[in-house]
């Protein structure tokens, strides 16, 4: 007989942002089945799921029921870094452990929390660069009315040197707001070089149909100029937007059609998204630091990752955030192509290791 071991499952498969929680979620459940029919480990997960429906204020006390009504010390979940920050008190009061497998704005660490999707420079720089030098550096910039929004278009200002760039608008809406024609009227008047997008959700989805239709009727939003551009949009919202996805370009660890992202994974399910094959990795991963370990899963999770299993998945022990490639992709004829890819890097949350790109400080016009 195996043991078993909780697994805390913790997506809102339900409300605005329901199609990337239900992506993480499906990969989560994928893995969890992998790993129990997978002879090599003398352990089977048993998930102990809940759905805070997208409110945020339901995270940290289903977090807390997870954890008081099961054995569960690792959870798997959240999808904003508002439900993230949301839960860490209750991790720490708790003795549990979040991986977070969704990207992220960076400028946190936690001795409770594994980052496994990508951080600022794996994502924005990136995105960034590869804008600047193909596009231009005068930028608007748009987000939902939140952490994610507000840090991410703050580092948007700030990074790189050199390229004298202009943030000509920065406009935010709040979670779920689909009111976007103010911003869309602005972007027509200001004729900014790309627009870098952090807008979740419906208010995408809207704002997304609404650029569609500013490049039909005003020419200099054709044939490709001014780009949207996303660190956050994977192929699980492309059929909610339908054909106004197309043109956008984004930066991620992972695309349809990539090899996988672990090197460890042979087989196993075919993903939709980064979401899903990073949550998938994310169980995977646990899974070998508790296999053949009896009663690993109390250890502190900086004890746990100390590992030199944990350092050869890419795991850092200082920062807990993980070692990922980086690709710049563009939606076309509905599928995300390829335009450049980067060997894989550490995550570096603080930015806080040297560049040899560029970076430009972004200075607001207004």
């Amino acid at each position: 007989m195996k043991r078993q071991i909780d697994l805390g499952i913790l997506f809102s498969s339900t409300g605005t942002y329901s199609l990337l929680g239900r992506a993480s979620r499906d990969g989560a459940l994928k893995a969890v089945e992998q790993v129990n029919a997978d002879p090599v480990h003398d352990f089977v997960f048993r998930p102990v799921e809940r759905d805070p429906e997208g409110n945020v204020d339901a995270y940290a006390p289903l977090c807390e029921d997870i954890l008081r009504h099961s054995d569960a010390r690792h959870i798997i979940g959240c999808t904003t870094s508002w439900s993230r920050k949301e839960i860490i008190p209750s991790l720490e009061r708790m003795d549990g452990a979040l991986w977070y497998p969704v990207p992220h704005e960076g400028f946190e660490t936690s001795d409770r929390i594994v980052y496994t999707h990508a951080c600022p420079n794996q994502h924005l720089v990136p995105l960034l660069d590869y804008a600047f030098s193909q596009y231009g550096t005068r930028a608007y910039l748009t987000g939902s009315n939140y952490i994610w929004g507000w840090e991410m278009n703050r580092l948007a200002r700030e990074i790189g040197a050199r390229a004298g760039g202009m943030v000509l608008g920065e406009r935010y809406l709040p979670l779920g707001s689909t009111d976007v024609m103010r911003m869309v009227e602005e972007i027509a008047e200001l004729r900014p070089d790309f627009v870098l997008n952090q807008l979740i959700g419906p208010s995408q989805y809207a704002f997304l149909a609404e650029m569609t239709k500013l490049r039909a009727r005003d020419p200099f939003f054709a044939d490709g100029h001014c780009p949207v551009l996303s660190c956050n949009l994977t192929e699980c919202e492309l059929p909610a937007i339908g054909p106004a996805a197309e043109g956008v370009i984004a930066a991620g660890p992972w695309f349809r059609g990539m090899p996988r992202l672990s090197r460890n994974q042979k087989s196993g399910p075919d993903f939709g998204s980064s979401l899903e094959a990073v949550a998938h990795c994310s169980v995977m991963m646990l899974a070998r630091l508790l296999s053949h370990r009896s009663g690993a899963e109390r250890l502190p999770l900086p004890e746990l990752l100390a590992s030199p299993v944990a350092q050869g998945m890419g795991i850092s022990p200082l920062t807990h955030h993980t070692r990922l490639p980086v690709v710049i992709a563009q939606i076309r004829d509905g599928v995300f192509q390829p335009l450049r890819r980067l060997d894989p890097m550490n995550g570096d949350p603080y930015l806080t290791q040297p560049r040899e790109a560029a970076q430009p400080i972004l200075r607001v016009v207004t």
